[in-house]
């Protein structure tokens, strides 16, 4: 049963925000009855309940429209809240004027923006869990994280499951680049909550009839990690009628396979005191610490600088390990293991009932579960599954270095705001980080090897080395032929973004998109790059759709034909 629903922006009081600090987003703080350990919460008008906290201020500062079971805070500023008998506090403050009523920052957003990508790492998430996980006696609940901010116009919501360690910080790499384009949210299990796994599955659930009551046209994202993946099946499961996107980060489904399950009794039998150990011996199986200190690290330096920058990392890394220890505590480690038994069980028995779309991300060196034939096993038993396999990441691939989780979603073809997707509505422009992996990093080779020399015509007629006589206002449309089977166009987008700033909205083959030759250990590779760079496949529409919004479109008329220089083709083009 739902109490109450409040929205309004807010700066969380875990993460120890400077009073000079203004951060700007939306978050909807709820009081669902799980039916298991958890009590309906009522709200007064001069009251708010965050992280089980009980905030107030003054009436006269507030004004709330109750309609529904739901209050609905205006847009206005108000002081501070302050916290009965503790030291931490909350500010709220109004949107900015610019975004009054529109609930997003802009409706587009620039070429090469910052996406955050590496200037967070596995010892912020250590920082801000230990912060976090402070008993304060409440039940699960949501919470969005400040880095988020607020995102763009129509965005659909995500709501992230986490793993083992239940605090919902398991996206802090990916908060700032996700906030863009989700209103995200993440589930937070308290340390010392013993909701069973049924009773987790209604929280999630009521949550998301919410969400789809209020925009029934939107899909919803759900990502799970580990144990969190048990979670999102179940609710996939139970809500077949609801428009789905999941994604599973090595799913827990293959517990029973794992190597962790045997060690249950012996867990159990453990004295505390040996239990500070624990951290230490998981750390090894649960992800890759050369991965996880990997993330931020600069490419561009010496050999040498790099790996005195390396060994920096792990060892101020291993030296946070000891936060696991009051992360997962002996009888919270203990419950969460029969928790994931259970979860594991009851997703395993409801496969078949699975219609959402399904990403799976798997992870080669995962030591914790057996992820790849996980990931073959739920490739067949899913209607609609796609998969992307990571061979040198472990257990905790999303706070390992890597790609960004925006990056992947992007790549597979899975981000849209409706129930259909739209390749140039939908589409999110590449990042800088996206772009310095594409141009600098990865596709380096590629890029001094088909690198070409750039000549434009200006109005006088005159020829300059250079784009200078491209116009910089679209639409445009630029015409060619393969030369070298399309691997040219690295080289071609890549001077177009340095030189111009622009993105050329490339014209592709409809088999990039159609995803029917991958398998289960589908690498992220080149065909997922055309589609992060722009690439639209190819249809009437879609080109009326690129003229109309004015991009700079690119088209090659030759197509695979070309390409693949037939004779038939090379004649035409002579003829022409």
């Amino acid at each position: 049963m739902t109490s109450l629903v409040k929205a309004f922006p807010v700066s969380l009081p875990f993460l120890r925000i400077p009073e000079s600090s203004k951060h700007h987003f939306h978050v909807k703080v709820r009081s669902l009855d799980s039916g298991a350990n958890s009590t309906s919460t009522g709200f007064s008008s001069d009251s708010v309940v965050v992280n089980g906290r009980s905030f107030t201020r003054g009436k006269d500062e507030v004004e709330s429209l109750f309609d529904g079971g739901a209050v609905e805070q205006k847009e206005k500023s108000v002081a501070p809240l302050v916290d009965d008998g503790n030291e931490r506090f909350m500010r709220l403050s109004s949107v900015r004027e610019k975004n009054r009523g529109k609930g997003a920052i802009s409706e587009d957003m620039d070429v090469l923006w910052d996406d955050g990508y590496g200037t967070k790492t596995v010892k912020d998430y250590l920082i801000a869990s230990k912060d976090m996980i402070r008993p304060d006696g409440g039940p699960p609940r949501w919470f969005c994280p400040v880095e988020c901010g607020e995102p763009l116009k129509d965005s659909p919501i995500l709501l992230f499951l986490p793993g083992t360690d239940g605090v919902g910080l398991g996206l802090t790499l990916h908060h700032k680049a996700l906030g863009k384009v989700f209103e995200v949210r993440c589930l937070h299990i308290p340390v010392y909550d013993r909701t069973p796994f049924q009773g987790l599955v209604k929280f999630v659930e009521d949550t998301l009839k919410l969400e789809h009551a209020s925009a029934p046209n939107k899909p919803i994202y759900l990502v799970g990690d580990s144990f969190g993946g048990c979670l999102a099946l179940a609710v996939a499961a139970r809500n077949p009628q609801i428009d789905l996107v999941v994604v599973l980060v090595n799913p827990a489904t293959s517990f029973a396979r794992s190597q962790i399950q045997p060690l249950l009794p012996a867990l159990e039998a453990m004295p505390n005191e040996f239990h500070s150990l624990v951290p230490y011996l998981l750390s090894g199986i649960m992800g890759n610490p050369l991965k996880m200190a990997m993330v931020g690290l600069e490419d561009r330096l010496p050999p040498r600088a790099k790996i005195e920058q390396l060994s920096g990392k792990l060892t101020s890394l291993l030296g946070y390990l000891s936060v696991l220890s009051e992360i997962i505590p002996k009888e919270t480690l203990v419950w969460k293991l029969k928790l994931i038994q259970t979860g594991s069980s009851y997703a395993n028995s409801r496969l078949h009932a699975v219609k959402a779309e399904v990403l799976l991300l798997a992870s080669g060196q995962d030591s914790m579960l057996p992820s790849k034939n996980e990931a073959q096993r739920l490739k067949k038993g899913l209607q609609n599954c796609q998969v992307r396999y990571f061979k040198d990441n472990g257990h905790t691939l999303l706070l390992e270095e890597g790609l960004s989780l925006l990056t992947i979603i992007k790549g597979v073809g899975k981000y849209r705001r409706s129930r259909k997707v739209d390749f140039v509505r939908d589409y999110v422009p590449p990042s800088k980080s996206e772009f310095e992996r594409v141009f600098f990093r990865d596709g380096r080779f590629m890029q001094a090897a088909t690198g070409t020399v750039m000549l434009s015509t200006l109005q006088d007629g005159s020829i300059v080395k250079g784009l200078a006589g491209v116009p910089t206002q679209g639409p445009v449309l630029l015409v060619g032929y393969h030369m070298l089977m399309g691997i040219e166009l690295q080289s071609l987008v890549g001077e177009y973004l340095k030189q111009k700033n622009i993105l050329l909205r490339g014209i592709a083959h409809p088999a990039i998109f159609g995803g029917r030759f991958e398998s289960s250990s589908s690498e992220f590779n080149f065909q997922d790059w055309i589609k992060v760079m722009g690439g639209v496949p190819v249809a009437a529409s879609n080109f009326f759709k690129l003229l109309s919004s004015k991009s700079h479109v690119l088209l090659y008329p030759g197509g695979a034909r070309e390409a693949l220089h037939y004779k038939v083709c090379m004649i035409h083009c002579f003829l022409t």
